[in-house]
């Protein structure tokens, strides 16, 4: 009889520890509310940075060609080989996952996205904060200049000019650089990625429609390649502790802000088909006609495309190569609204800086004269 008891009393416990666990695994299921939030939040991230970031890059263009400077633009070449470049890149950084502790590959990129993120976050963050000191204040300017070499060949590595007010901004960006060192919020992190994103879209520069062809176009078979034929891209996106990728907790709407079920977005497929989404906003005021056609239609074939990956995830339930969806969009879109309106030529031949030569063709013409 204290047998039967204990046989019963053992297999009542290991029901209540069954059912236990099996409410604990409920908890970290998502449910539908939560991944529609969640992605939904994702999708207003990533097309924000593009939009701001596009209309940024407008005014950095104008300035660059006021003042004379000489951009670094990508050739078609460059845009061949980019692709190249980050596979090896990528499987570089797998690599050292796997041979290396990930705690200590991470302290390192830790360290060094915290002081990009800084600068990245002060520079959007200056103009606001700017503001917000009053007309009184004390300020004081300084020029920082750091040089290579000597005589002839002494070549300008840094010039930077900032006042005591930039030191604010940098010092309150710091304040948040170091909450993100000590909790790894993904707030934190969604502020450093925003920042780098629409430093990203404003700041670099596609020379022509025909560069970012090819570049979107080799990314186009990288980003499949590695979702889809190896482990690699999915690996180092979960291994990988910095501010590279846009997060938002599945769980929101059950735990708020200390959710940890995370779905995410890398910051490649935002910055790359944003750069090319800024040329074209470029292109559309080089037309200078009342309507940016070429921007917004891009613009809201790179929506759908998001969308479109998104439901396709979530249906199959596996990782998405984003740009797989992003790229057929963003170039077919404005080819065919291009065609449709008689742009075609227009947009084909359309440069940046087409007096800086710095276009394959300019420079076979500039070799052959020479």
């Amino acid at each position: 009889m204290a047998d039967l008891d204990i046989n019963q009393t053992l297999a009542e416990i290991n029901a209540i520890l069954n059912e236990t666990g099996q409410n604990e695994t409920a908890k970290w299921k998502a449910t539908s509310e939560g991944m529609t939030f969640a992605y939904t939040s994702l999708i207003l991230m990533a097309v924000l940075p593009i939009f701001f970031g596009s209309f940024r890059s407008v005014k950095h263009h104008k300035a660059q060609k006021e003042s004379g400077e000489k951009p670094d633009t990508m050739t078609h070449k460059d845009a061949a080989m980019f692709p190249l470049i980050a596979s090896c890149a990528l499987l570089g950084i797998y690599i050292f996952f796997k041979i290396f502790s990930k705690e200590y590959v991470n302290l390192v990129l830790t360290a060094y996205f915290f002081f990009l993120g800084v600068l990245a976050l002060a520079h959007i963050l200056s103009p606001f904060v700017n503001k917000l000191i009053p007309d009184g204040f004390p300020d004081e300017f300084f020029h920082l200049i750091f040089t290579k070499g000597q005589g002839e060949q002494k070549e300008e590595v840094i010039n930077y000019k900032f006042d005591y007010k930039d030191i604010i901004c940098v010092g309150i960006c710091s304040l948040m650089g170091g909450w993100y060192l000590w909790k790894k919020h993904w707030v934190a992190n969604n502020l450093f990625g925003l920042a780098f994103a629409v430093n990203g879209v404003e700041l670099l520069h596609l020379n022509s429609v025909i560069t970012g062809t090819i570049l979107l176009g080799g990314l186009f078979i990288y980003d499949i390649f590695w979702v889809f034929g190896t482990d690699v891209m999915v690996t180092v996106a979960k291994s990988f502790e910095a501010p590279i990728k846009l997060v938002f907790p599945q769980d929101f709407l059950e735990s708020g802000v200390y959710g940890t079920n995370f779905a995410m977005l890398g910051l490649g497929d935002i910055v790359i088909p944003g750069i090319f989404i800024a040329l074209l906003l470029r292109f559309d005021q080089s037309l200078k006609r009342e309507q940016n056609v070429y921007f917004y239609s891009s613009f809201l074939a790179y929506f759908l495309g998001l969308i479109t990956t998104v439901i396709v995830m979530t249906y199959f339930k596996h990782a998405q190569p984003a740009l797989l969806y992003l790229v057929p969009a963003c170039i077919g879109v404005p080819f065919l609204v291009a065609l449709l309106r008689g742009d075609i030529k227009a947009l084909f031949k359309y440069e940046d800086h087409p007096e800086e030569g710095t276009s394959d063709e300019n420079k076979e013409e500039a070799k052959k004269k020479k």
